[in-house]
């Protein structure tokens, strides 16, 4: 089954005097359970393609489905409301609130949702226990490292059971042994837990942890390397 379905799909800017169109006719599926890196040049609408995936920037043309439902004809109000409950976002520099805890950085999203005290608390007490902090749930982002940050902002996007996430350079920050333990993780997660992930990266070596792996350029999509689950 296809869980994301990209039909036609252009996004154009206009820079100065010249447009630029880093998504032409771009046209995706990706299924339940799938594991997709993104690679291409710098500026080549990789970033981009996980945005109108995300509801963040709007199309010019084409239609985006995710789980059936077309994202492109949401409003903005009813974008924010799909996000909240289909959508985990992975950043490349944690985007973690200073003063919050590791506890109550994962308890954000689920906030937005109609979920009951007991609800939140054991979500995101199984979201910690996914990435291996329930030990640093009481801890500040500044108490923390850069890897455990990371796996922090990890446990952050899955904690709404998403029917995807998307990554955007999450190993772009970290030095090479926390990159490993990160790629390790989102590997596992896709494995044990059946998350649908898409993935940009500019590191070929980290885009082969995925199961497919997809190259942009010039606006259009090509597939590089599937690889099935055993």
């Amino acid at each position: 089954m296809n869980i994301l379905e990209l039909r036609n799909v252009t996004k154009s800017f206009r820079k100065g005097d010249e447009t630029i169109t880093p998504l032409h006719n771009v046209d995706l599926d990706v299924r339940q359970g799938e594991f997709v890196s993104l690679m291409g040049p710098s500026g080549s609408g990789k970033s981009t393609l996980l945005n109108v995936v995300s509801g963040i920037d709007h199309v010019d043309s084409g239609v985006i489905r995710v789980n059936s439902q077309e994202i492109t004809s949401l409003s903005r109000g009813q974008l924010a409301d799909w996000r909240a409950a289909n959508l985990g976002y992975i950043f490349q520099t944690h985007n973690l609130v200073p003063v919050l805890t590791a506890y109550e950085n994962v308890e954000l999203p689920t906030l937005l949702l109609k979920l009951s005290a007991g609800e939140r608390r054991a979500r995101v007490e199984l979201a910690l226990e996914a990435v291996g902090l329930s030990d640093r749930a009481g801890h500040y982002p500044r108490q923390l490292s850069g890897g455990q940050e990371q796996r922090v902002g990890i446990a952050r996007a899955i904690v709404s059971h998403p029917t995807v996430v998307v990554a955007d350079e999450p190993t772009g920050s970290l030095d090479a042994e926390t990159s490993l333990q990160v790629q390790s993780l989102l590997k596992r997660l896709n494995q044990e837990l059946n998350i649908t992930l898409l993935m940009v990266t500019h590191d070929a070596h980290v885009a082969t942890i995925a199961t497919r792996q997809l190259y942009l350029d010039r606006g259009k999509l090509v597939e590089e390397l599937r690889v099935e689950r055993q």
